[in-house]
């Protein structure tokens, strides 16, 4: 039973780095900076499986820094050209990532709360 919270902890962290990244993501979408520099890296998250009872972790993993060239001639980061670069996130696909990993932390949490109810129930078996 302990293996289960266990188990569901490391799910409950991994979902939270992931829904760390996907605040970040979404939170530079809109970051510009001049086309002779890097435009933000889309953050994932690469979940790999744990050794024994340990659940899962996650490890850090970055987009590519090409972004997009945008014309915006009147901005001060513009090269002589009229360009920008913004990043290259997809704002559609970072909220359904959201809602994935926002579920998963919940189904998580369930599993955490319903072991430790039977590991409870268990205790007061034993003490009847």
């Amino acid at each position: 039973m302990t293996d289960a919270i266990g188990i569901a902890g490391s799910g409950m962290t991994l979902h939270r780095k992931w829904l760390d990244a996907i605040a970040d993501n979404l939170a530079n979408a809109n970051t510009v900076t001049a086309t002779t520099d890097d435009a933000f890296q889309e953050r994932y998250i690469v979940a790999q499986e744990g050794a024994g009872n340990v659940g899962a972790s996650a490890s850090a993993a970055f987009g590519g820094t090409e972004g997009a060239l945008v014309y915006e001639p009147e901005h001060p980061l513009a090269d002589v050209d009229g360009y920008v670069r913004y990043p290259d996130i997809d704002m559609a696909k970072q909220m359904g990532n959201l809602i994935m990993a926002q579920r998963g932390y919940q189904a998580n949490a369930a599993v955490v709360d319903r072991a430790k109810s039977a590991y409870e129930a268990a205790l007061q078996i034993g003490r009847g």
